[in-house]
């Protein structure tokens, strides 16, 4: 099916269940019996429910988000059971999984050498083959933004056992990472071969549909996963995703409600707190937008959320409060390095705009030659750009906005980087085209540089049209 069949197959299917998600405010059922299986004491009376940490690690070991609180009941209970059984690896791998699990949903880097020491102690005492552990470390590599150790993992996880459909899941991030998209479909092929119709299944293909560009289809899946998830983390994950969806097809409102629904049923799903600060800011309501992003920053100082926070600070012309927040962002890069992640791309961003180009050109094309993704070529082509080096800019950005290159997905941002260097080239018609392009994907694309692509597609104006020769 082609990607207009997908657009205009599903369209209906997307807005029903956008529709049914936007009225449910409901509470979500609990897990229960549906991911422990407790034996009956007696009787007809039903089993006891499972507790934060059987429900903690049930969501781990099956590959949905799992509630903060539950994590911490995990943590704890595998580090009491681990100090009199040291040698039991497949509690390891578990207590690997959550600390992964919480390094990613709080975005606080001591987790990582912890989620590390775990799994390869796992490796060290479980079986010989043990693909729970190296499907673990192939998750902490995807949070680290690691993605050549990732595929490493990944595909050590799939030869362990190549009916592990968490570890084919894995697979999805890493080669996505690598710019590998024929990788990411044969990955997904096996996720819903071996996990059909599931919630998870349907957010990992919304999330590989929207990387190509299939944006209904990409809908309609999130739609689809948070409908049918039973645990509020899991719920509250897709309404963000389908929040971030929306906003990004420009649909603000809709976005905001998919945010506030997401923070209703999950308050610690901060990705959804700071959703709201970008739906509220395309909204004008800066104020609050301002308290959103704060909000989300207080409880997961993601180095992203800093970046976007100081543009909009900057938007405002409030110049000191958006160093502040950039000053903030490198120290969170620098913890987050010192604990194994790679931050390149979003200080190269960072730089490219807000501090020393060359330093980001230099940054990025260390970042590209080791693991080529999508983002990581629009970055490295509007760096290029803004050190003027335009002829080979326009090579990465064409990458990240060209369907047969790679660069599938409908990005605001890519289209008005792309513009824009190619009006610095004199290409007028081109630039024009990829300017409106942005703005019709999503107007309110970013604080600082939707204004800027309005003001340039001005200047350009509209093409001049010759009448034939008399």
């Amino acid at each position: 099916m082609d990607a207009m069949q997908r657009e205009t197959g599903t369209g209906r299917r997307s807005r029903r269940g956008r529709r049914v998600l936007i009225a449910s405010v409901a509470g979500t059922a609990v897990l229960g019996g549906v991911l422990v299986l407790l034996p009956r004491e007696g009787g007809d009376a039903p089993p006891p429910a499972p507790g934060p940490a059987a429900l903690a690690r049930g969501a781990v070991t099956t590959g949905v988000p799992a509630a903060l609180p539950d994590l911490a009941a995990l943590i704890g209970d595998r580090e009491t059971h681990l100090r009199a059984h040291p040698l039991d690896g497949a509690a390891w791998a578990v207590l690997g999984a959550a600390y992964v699990e919480r390094g990613r949903r709080t975005a606080d880097g001591a987790n990582w050498p912890k989620a590390e020491k775990a799994l390869r102690t796992s490796l060290k005492t479980g079986p010989e083959r043990n693909p729970q552990a190296l499907e673990g470390l192939a998750a902490l590599a995807v949070a680290r933004r690691d993605f050549p150790a990732a595929k490493k993992w990944g595909e050590s996880a799939v030869k362990a056992a190549p009916k592990r459909w968490t570890a084919h899941a894995v697979l999805i991030g890493a080669y996505t990472g690598l710019g590998d998209d024929k990788g990411v479909g044969r990955a997904l092929d096996k996720v819903t071969e071996l996990r059909p119709g599931t919630p998870v299944a349907d957010a990992l293909a919304a999330g590989v549909y929207r990387d190509r560009g299939w944006r209904e289809d990409a809908a309609a899946r999130i739609s689809d996963a948070a409908a049918a998830a039973e645990a509020p983390a899991e719920r509250a994950a897709y309404l963000e995703q389908a929040g971030r969806l929306a906003f990004e097809r420009g649909e603000r409102e809709e976005a905001l409600r998919f945010f506030q629904e997401a923070l209703r049923t999950d308050p610690d799903q901060r990705a959804a707190q700071a959703g709201q600060g970008r739906a509220l800011a395309a909204l004008g309501r800066t104020t609050e937008a301002l308290s959103a992003y704060q909000a989300a920053l207080a409880k997961r100082p993601s180095p992203e959320y800093a970046l976007e926070l100081g543009e909009l600070y900057e938007s405002l012309g409030l110049g000191q409060a958006a160093r502040v927040e950039y000053d903030l962002l490198r120290e969170r890069v620098r913890d987050a390095e010192a604990a194994g992640a790679d931050e390149q791309l979003v200080l190269g961003r960072l730089d490219a705009d807000h501090g020393d180009p060359a330093a980001a050109v230099e940054r990025l094309r260390t970042e590209w030659g080791r693991q080529p993704g999508t983002a990581v070529a629009d970055a490295l082509g509007w760096a290029l750009h803004r050190t003027g080096a335009d002829e080979e800019a326009l090579e990465f950005a064409t990458i990240a906005t060209d369907g047969d290159k790679g660069g599938g997905v409908r990005s605001a941002l890519y289209a008005f980087h792309r513009g824009v260097i190619e009006r610095e080239l004199g290409r007028s018609g081109p630039a024009r085209r990829h300017l409106r392009e942005a703005l019709t994907i999503n107007p309110y694309f970013s604080p600082l540089q939707a204004p800027e692509a309005k003001r340039a597609l001005a200047e350009l104006g509209e093409p001049s049209v010759e009448g034939p020769p008399d």
